[in-house]
């Protein structure tokens, strides 16, 4: 009778014994003298060497903070390696946060900076005081006190506007995934 070679395990590993056909895993060490954590973090050698250092977690951003790209150039060799590298780069400049709405102050986007003028408030306004002048300026301008005047609830409907941008950006800001 022939030998069958016919698994029995139809394809599902989970029925198999722990350990069964599998090889031993190579783990790289941290390439920094005396540390014994997996070094899974690449760093060059040097500028434009394909050599690579690999180092863990925590050496890797020591090794980051003390890095010189231009070390070794000229002030004119690095002028002019980083404007090559910026013509390069150049569709990665805008952020996330500015690429619908353009530039604000680095930290809000335009639209936000303008929601900030229609309630009022400094570039640097927390979200409890952007509460706070909508409320005072959305009782102020409600039409129910202020009947038949538009120009009040003109100025109602972009102060509501604002809120919600602002809220929104708050809400995107402080969101954390489950």
């Amino acid at each position: 009778m022939a030998r069958s070679t016919r698994s029995t395990d139809w394809g599902f590993p989970r029925w198999r014994e722990y350990g069964a056909e599998r090889e031993a895993v190579t783990v790289r060490m941290c390439d920094r003298h005396g540390c014994d954590q997996p070094g899974d973090r690449p760093a060059p050698k040097s500028p434009n060497s394909p050599e690579r250092w690999y180092f863990c977690e925590t050496h890797a951003g020591e090794y980051n903070r003390n890095w010189n790209y231009f070390e070794g150039l000229t002030a004119e060799e690095a002028a002019e390696r980083e404007a090559a590298e910026r013509r390069d780069t150049s569709g990665y400049t805008e952020s996330k946060a500015n690429s619908w709405a353009g530039p604000g102050d680095g930290s809000r986007s335009r639209d936000e900076m303008r929601a900030l003028e229609v309630l009022e408030l400094e570039v640097d306004a927390s979200f409890e005081e952007v509460r706070t002048a909508w409320r005072r300026l959305a009782k102020s301008n409600h039409p129910d006190i202020r009947p038949g005047d538009t120009e009040a609830a003109r100025r109602f409907q972009a102060i509501q506007a604002a809120y919600d941008v602002l809220k929104a950006a708050e809400e995107a800001r402080t969101w954390k995934p489950d």
